[in-house]
């Protein structure tokens, strides 16, 4: 692997756009190529950012030996076919969230991963965080002594369309998949896979859930009481209380700037990172770093954490009733 990354694109959305200017800012890394399903789209995205190469077909992408890693942006009802593709042709793969749309499908990918020897990573920024980080090893240290409680939520005031994807069951839609992904990952960092889970929703009349609250239960005694909504525009704060003080995260707790630590018989301390950079460039930062070291996990975002979240994400939509045509596959 030399100094510089080559990275290819697959997706041309918005969140793609969003990672790509990142990744220009990178010394280290190289947008060598973007792939569409459409050519025209493909073509815009690579004018737009300078890419020397545009596909307007995944698996040229996937062929392309000058890649040495994909970033999947697909929306998340197509991140299994195109994150197989990729890895049938060979290259390392970073995945956005959620992973797949259910946990068989994510341990389906983990095990080819694992079988080809290959690279692939959840694209969970917040792990990456800087700020996350030092969240989870003062937790890990006992800052705060038995974690008891975690609160987090993340609601979008909505309202959205009948037709759009998040109303959409095949399209993996609803408010769980793609905004409780993070309330879930962020109790999971700090805690791991919980015992028990409890769930209450609103569905739409598609089938998709609307607003949900999740109660997570860990035979510890700790309990994490977490939401997500379509619906409603939520604070988007989290805290952790433990037996002996508690961190409380402000709005954007996916993607912080600080945080506050409250300690018994201290003043309160603030949490900062000097210096801090654009949002997606630590999770490249993490994918290149492993990469050159030769490994094909993350520490970071291990992929049995992943898979961890995914289970714990189907047994929520179990609760509530919302049910994908993948899940019968």
């Amino acid at each position: 692997m030399s100094a510089t990354v080559r990275w290819g694109v697959l997706a041309t959305g918005g969140i793609a756009a969003s990672f790509t200017a990142d990744l220009l800012e990178m010394p280290d890394a190289e947008v060598v190529a973007v792939g569409s399903r459409s050519t025209a789209s493909a073509k815009a995205f690579a004018e737009r950012f300078g890419i020397p190469r545009a596909y307007g077909d995944w698996a040229e992408l996937a062929a392309d030996t000058d890649v040495d890693v994909v970033y999947v942006a697909t929306p998340h009802s197509a991140h299994r076919a195109a994150v197989e593709l990729c890895l049938d042709n060979g290259r390392a793969v970073l995945c956005e969230k959620p992973f797949t749309l259910n946990a068989r499908e994510a341990a389906e990918l983990v095990a080819l991963a694992r079988r080809r020897g290959l690279f692939l990573m959840e694209a969970m920024w917040m792990y990456c965080n800087p700020v996350v980080r030092e969240l989870a090893r003062l937790v890990a240290d006992g800052a705060i002594g038995e974690v008891r409680t975690i609160h987090a939520d993340f609601g979008l005031e909505g309202p959205f369309a009948p037709d759009h994807r998040l109303r959409d069951p095949a399209a993996g839609g609803g408010a769980l998949l793609d905004l409780g992904v993070y309330p879930v990952s962020f109790a999971q960092l700090l805690l791991g896979e919980p015992d028990r889970v409890h769930a209450d929703a609103l569905l739409s009349p598609e089938g998709v859930d609307l607003n949900t609250g999740v109660l997570l239960g860990w035979d510890s005694g700790a309990t994490a009481l977490l939401s997500c909504s379509l619906v409603a525009d939520t604070p988007l704060t989290a805290s952790v209380t433990g037996t002996t003080g508690r961190i409380e995260v402000p709005r954007g707790f996916f993607c912080p700037e600080g945080f506050v630590l409250h300690r018994d018989g201290r003043e309160p301390e603030e949490f900062t990172v000097p210096g801090r950079r654009a949002g997606f460039q630590y999770e490249a930062a993490e994918v290149m770093r492993c990469l050159r070291a030769g490994e094909t996990e993350s520490p970071l975002v291990p992929l049995d954490g992943t898979l961890a979240v995914m289970r714990t994400l189907d047994a929520v939509r179990e609760r509530i009733g919302v049910r994908y045509p993948a899940d019968t596959v």
